[in-house]
C-alpha cells in the first residue's frame, strides 16, 4: 500500500492509489479521500487566505474511479466577510464537486467549546468489518470502536488515517475531517452490507472549528424509513471537544447477485 491516498503527477493531476478504494468495490473510491482532496484545493484557493471553511457540501456526481484526477476551483462569491468557493474533481468527466462557505479566521469566541467526549482513542477497541467489506480505505484507516456494532444503526468510533492525503504532505485539519466524516454511514450502518447497499450521494459538514490532533471521533447514527432514502448523521469530536456536525443522504437498495 502506498503511503498516501494520492500521488501528485508532473501535469498537476493526482494519481489515485489503492488506499482510496471503497469497501463496495476495488475500482471505485471511498468518498472520504475525494472529499478531502476537494477541501485541500479549496483551502489553497486565494479566496481562502485568512479564512476557514465553515460549511462544505460535497456532491458525488457518480462513482469516483481509482484513476488520475484533476481538481479545479472557482470563486462563486467574494465578500469582505465571507466567501463561497467551488471545487470540481474530474476523471474523464466531472465526478464530484464541493462548495464551501469561508469565514474569517480571526478569533471571535462567544462561548466555551462544548465539552469533549468522556472517552478517547485508547478506550476503543479494534473490530473486524463484514467479509463483504475489505481493503483500500478501510485498511488505510485506523479504527477504535467505543460503542455499537455494524448493522445496529448507531455507533461511536475513533478514526485516523494511516497514510498522507497527497505525497508526504502533512495533513491539514479540515481535509482530515472530510476524510473521516464520510465514514459516518459506514460506522452507523443499519443494514447488512452483504444484502443491502447504502451509498451516500453527498456529504455536508458544518465545521465549528478546525480539529486538533490525529484522532477524530464519529458519534454516528443512520435513520431509515420504508423508501429508498436514508439519512446518516454524526457529531464529530477531537479530544478537546465538538468540531463538526455532518449529514449524508443515502441511496438504499437491495444488492443484486
Amino acid at each position: 500500500m502506498a503511503d498516501a491516498f494520492y500521488l501528485s503527477a508532473t501535469d498537476g493531476s493526482f494519481d489515485s492509489q489503492y488506499a482510496t478504494s471503497s469497501a463496495w468495490g476495488p475500482g471505485v473510491q471511498h468518498g472520504g479521500p475525494p472529499a478531502a482532496l476537494l477541501a485541500r484545493a479549496i483551502e489553497a484557493s486565494p479566496a481562502a487566505e485568512g479564512r476557514l471553511i465553515g460549511r462544505i457540501t460535497v456532491d458525488l456526481l457518480g462513482p469516483v474511479p481509482v484513476a488520475p484526477l484533476t481538481v479545479t476551483t472557482s470563486v462563486q462569491r467574494s465578500g469582505r466577510s465571507v466567501g463561497l468557493v467551488e471545487a470540481v474533481l474530474t476523471a474523464e468527466r466531472p465526478v464530484a464537486k464541493a462548495s464551501a462557505w469561508l469565514f474569517p479566521a480571526a478569533e471571535a469566541k462567544a462561548a466555551d467549546d462544548p465539552a469533549g467526549p468522556v472517552h478517547g482513542p485508547g478506550d476503543g477497541a479494534h473490530r473486524s468489518f463484514p467479509d463483504t467489506w475489505s481493503g483500500g480505505y478501510l485498511d488505510a484507516t485506523e479504527w477504535r470502536w467505543v460503542s455499537g456494532e455494524v448493522h445496529e444503526g448507531r455507533a461511536t468510533a475513533w478514526m485516523r488515517p494511516r497514510v498522507a492525503l497527497v505525497d508526504d504532505e502533512p495533513w491539514s485539519p479540515v481535509p482530515r475531517l472530510l476524510a473521516t466524516a464520510d465514514s459516518a454511514s459506514g460506522v452507523s450502518s443499519a443494514l447488512d452490507p452483504g444484502e443491502w447497499q447504502f451509498l451516500n450521494t453527498e456529504l455536508t459538514v458544518h465545521v465549528l472549528r478546525p480539529p486538533v490532533g490525529e484522532w477524530l471521533c464519529l458519534d454516528a447514527e443512520t435513520t431509515l424509513a420504508s423508501g429508498s432514502v436514508g439519512l446518516a448523521t454524526s457529531s464529530v469530536y477531537d479530544e478537546q471537544g465538538l468540531v463538526a456536525r455532518t449529514a449524508q443522504a443515502l441511496l438504499v437498495a437491495r444488492r443484486t447477485a
